[in-house]
C-alpha cells in the first residue's frame, strides 16, 4: 500500500492556506529587508550592492550600541510591570461578579484605541505648561513639570504609558486562562486551611505557567516595535535617553535616507526579538509542556 505523500495528507491542505499566508506576508518580507541590508539605496533608482558594509557599520554605531542598550532596559522594565500587575488583575477579573465583569470592560477601554491616539492623549495629559505635572509637579520635586523632557523620567513615563496601554491585553490572556482552572483544586485546598495567598501562590500561578510564559514572549517581541510611542512622545528625546533602536532605524531610513544601512538595524531587531523569544521556550521548557488540567 502506498505511503501518502505529505501534501496528500488531510492536515497539509488546512494548513496550506496559512503556510501561504505567512510566507507572503511573514518570510517575503523578511527576505526583502535582508537583501537591502547588502545594498545601499536611497528609496529612488535601483539599489547598488556593497556586500557586508552595512553590517560592518553597525559595531562602530554609537546610536546603535546606545539604542541597543535602551532598547533592552526598556523590555526589561515592561516585562517587570506588566507581567505581575496583569497575573494580579487577570486573576482578579476571572471571578463572575458581576461588579468585576463591569470593572474589566471599563479597565479594557484602551484596548479600543490606537497607539497614536494613545501617545498623544498622555503627551497632552503630561504637558508641562497645562497637563497634569503642571500642578503636581512642586509637591513631587520636579518644579517644571517637564516629565517626558527630563533624562532621569522620559523612559520611565514611555514605560508607564505602555503599562496603561498593554496592560488589558495581557490581563485579557490571563482572565481566559485562569477560568480554565478546576474549581476543584481551590475547593480542596479551602478544606485544608489554605488561605487566598497560598492558594494564588500553589494553585494559581503554576496552573497558568503556559500563559505567564506566552505573555512574557508577546512582551518581549513587542518591545521591538514600541516605535510610535517613542516618535510621537519624544522623538528620542532629551538628549538621547529613549532612542530606541526601532527609532534610529526609522530616522536612518525616512530621515537620512539610508535604507540598506536601516534595513540592516531592522534585520538586527528581528535577530534579537527571534533570539529573546527562542530563549524565553528554551529556558522555560515551553515546547515540551503538557497540560496541567485535570484529566487531561
Amino acid at each position: 500500500m502506498r505511503t501518502a505523500t505529505p501534501a496528500e495528507r488531510p492536515g497539509f491542505a488546512w494548513a496550506a492556506p496559512a503556510l501561504l499566508f505567512f510566507g507572503l506576508f511573514g518570510l517575503a518580507p523578511v527576505a526583502v529587508v535582508v537583501y537591502l541590508s547588502l545594498t545601499a539605496w536611497n528609496g529612488l533608482g535601483s539599489p547598488q550592492w556593497v556586500g557586508l558594509d552595512n553590517w560592518r557599520a553597525l559595531p562602530g554605531d554609537d546610536d546603535v550600541t546606545r539604542g541597543l542598550g535602551v532598547t533592552l532596559a526598556l523590555t526589561a522594565l515592561c516585562w517587570a510591570t506588566q507581567t505581575p500587575l496583569a497575573l494580579a488583575f487577570g486573576t482578579w477579573a476571572a471571578g463572575h461578579q458581576r461588579a468585576r465583569a463591569v470593572a474589566s470592560a471599563v479597565f479594557f477601554l484602551p484596548l479600543l484605541l490606537s497607539t497614536a491616539a494613545i501617545a498623544l492623549i498622555w503627551k497632552a495629559l503630561l504637558d508641562p505648561n497645562f497637563g497634569l505635572p503642571s500642578q503636581i509637579g512642586p509637591w513631587i520635586g520636579l518644579p517644571d513639570g517637564n516629565v517626558l523632557g527630563n533624562r532621569s523620567l522620559a523612559l520611565y513615563a514611555i514605560v508607564l504609558i505602555l503599562l496603561w496601554q498593554f496592560l488589558p491585553f495581557h490581563m485579557l490572556l490571563y482572565q481566559a486562562a485562569a477560568r480554565q482552572i478546576p474549581s476543584s483544586l481551590y475547593e480542596a485546598a479551602e478544606l485544608d486551611g489554605a488561605s487566598p495567598l497560598r492558594r494564588f501562590w500553589h494553585i494559581t500561578v503554576p496552573q497558568l505557567r503556559h500563559t505567564i510564559i506566552a505573555s512574557s514572549v508577546l512582551i518581549l517581541v513587542g518591545s521591538m516595535t514600541y516605535f510610535e510611542t517613542v516618535l510621537l512622545l519624544t522623538d528620542g528625546g532629551p538628549g538621547n535617553a529613549t532612542r530606541i533602536l526601532p527609532l534610529h532605524m526609522y530616522n536612518q531610513g525616512f530621515i537620512a535616507f539610508e535604507m540598506g544601512y536601516a534595513s540592516a538595524v531592522a534585520v538586527l531587531l528581528v535577530v534579537i526579538g527571534t533570539g529573546l523569544s527562542l530563549l524565553v521556550v528554551r529556558v522555560t521548557g515551553y515546547a515540551r509542556m503538557t497540560s496541567q488540567r485535570e484529566g487531561m
